[in-house]
């Protein structure tokens, strides 16, 4: 499926806004059928979202790659992911930095994830199972933090776990209203710079549950 990965990469990110080559990259070289169940591998190299159980989906290849390119990622930054989902986005970031921690609540995506990121050789990606709203603050501080559900407000604990001069990426509104995804930078211990990125559609930030021994 390469040649479709390619015409993703040139028609739905090339065509728009996506221009950081590592980027491009990156999405050219992660098998995305491999992250949804075969009876739905013919749609991977559609630019939309798809279901992966649970009520929850692998997101747009344009939205995670806007995502990734507005963390503005150096080779060896260290990386926050809440929401694992498939596994997926956190593929694109092994490819962007030099260490992914990704935390997903439903412990049977977390496994399936960890398992599928390992068989395809995805080595410097580590996932747990756990409760994504309070981060996972043994590893911070992070270069980069991704959330990829949405939330009324930022979770304090989740923003005080960036380093400085760090991105945070983040859709923020309610399941049923608007949501914006915005990207904060962190100027000072105390002082972040907003903007927004444009208007998303997530699935809500929820707590997680006790993390999976295994993970």
């Amino acid at each position: 499926m390469q040649a479709e990965r390619a015409r993703l990469v040139q028609d739905a990110l090339m065509a728009r806004d996506i221009a950081d080559q590592r980027v491009l990259a990156a999405v050219n070289d992660v098998p995305r059928e491999a992250f949804v169940a075969p009876e739905l591998a013919e749609f991977a190299y559609q630019d939309r979202a798809l279901p992966i159980g649970l009520g929850q989906t692998i997101s747009q290849p344009y939205i995670v790659a806007l995502m990734a390119q507005a963390l503005e990622l150096g080779p060896d930054a260290r990386v926050l992911e809440i929401g694992t989902g498939s596994g997926y986005g956190a593929a694109i970031l092994s490819r962007l930095a030099a260490e992914v921690f990704t935390v997903e609540r439903h412990a049977e995506l977390a496994l399936l994830a960890h398992d599928r990121l390992a068989e395809l050789g995805y080595g410097n990606v580590v996932v747990r199972h756990g409760d994504g709203g309070s981060g996972w603050a043994s590893h911070a501080p992070y270069d980069g933090i991704l959330v990829t559900a949405t939330t009324p407000e930022i979770p304090a604990a989740i923003r005080d776990q960036m380093s400085l001069g760090g991105h945070l990426i983040v859709p923020v509104g309610d399941q049923t209203g608007p949501q914006q995804l915005l990207k904060l930078t962190r100027m000072s211990p105390d002082e972040f710079d907003r903007t927004s990125l444009g208007s998303v559609r997530f699935v809500p930030l929820r707590p997680g549950r006790a993390g999976d021994p295994r993970l």
